[in-house]
């Protein structure tokens, strides 16, 4: 990509709502392999699903979206600093930050651009991260959520959204990887927090604008009647894919 293609800041207050955070054990990860926990660098942060848990771990975090809709529907942290500007072109200083992380967003970035600006911002052997979490899979419903995931609204998918189907392993990585363990986001959710979770799918947004709330709406029908009881929380998941390395001097 060479321009910044905005697909959700119509939506940024939804997404604030209905996103699901990163788990403890994701930010451990990152922690453990970064020189020291002083300044961690989350690019197209949105609206801080992994901003707010990285300043567990780190002293300070600095949270960028290109997108002001997001940023001004972030959740506040005192040690979260977010700003408006591409992960392409931070404006900090070199060798200043000791992870540099990418949350569900890696597809949309200019990566020629953003792998470089890395290695400029990044101190030695700072942590670098490509993280996405593939499809959703919900308890005793998961063939109702899988069929309208792929056969309803397949074709109004981003063709990126192919690379966080791949786990990220169809973007260019030209680093000697780290193994990450294989970790997950776990919740339990009613019906309405997964429908408005859905609500922020881009291809959802993309359905609206030919076929208005039809599938949307035949989904929710669809999927209260196997769901059972409104109120009933149903686990969720959501495999993580991490793509990892320290990034040592050229």
């Amino acid at each position: 990509m060479t321009s910044f293609e905005d697909h959700f800041s119509s939506t940024a207050a939804t997404y604030a709502a209905f996103r699901p955070s990163y788990p403890p054990a994701l930010v451990d990860f990152l922690a453990s392999i970064s020189p020291a926990q002083n300044v961690a660098l989350d690019c197209g942060c949105g609206t801080g699903q992994l901003s707010v848990p990285l300043a567990r771990r780190f002293a300070r975090v600095i949270a960028t979206d290109a997108s002001a809709a997001q940023i001004e529907n972030a959740t506040p942290d005192p040690r979260v600093e977010y700003r408006v500007v591409p992960a392409e072109a931070s404006g900090l200083d070199g060798a200043s930050v000791d992870l540099i992380a990418v949350a569900q967003a890696a597809h949309w970035l200019d990566l020629d651009r953003f792998y470089a600006e890395a290695r400029r911002v990044g101190r030695p052997d700072a942590a670098l991260a490509l993280v996405s979490y593939g499809v959703v899979h919900v308890d005793g419903v998961d063939d109702v959520v899988q069929h309208f995931y792929r056969d309803v609204i397949g074709p109004y998918w981003p063709a990126e959204r192919a690379h966080v189907d791949a786990g990220y392993r169809t973007l260019p990585f030209p680093f000697t990887e780290i193994a990450a363990p294989p970790l997950a986001i776990e919740l339990t959710w009613s019906l309405a927090n997964f429908l408005g979770y859905v609500s922020t799918w881009s291809a959802v947004k993309e359905a609206r604008k030919m076929l208005s709330n039809a599938p949307l709406d035949a989904f929710a029908h669809e999927l209260s009647k196997a769901w059972g009881e409104p109120d009933r929380r149903r686990a969720i998941r959501w495999p993580l894919a991490i793509r990892a390395t320290r990034l040592t001097a050229p």
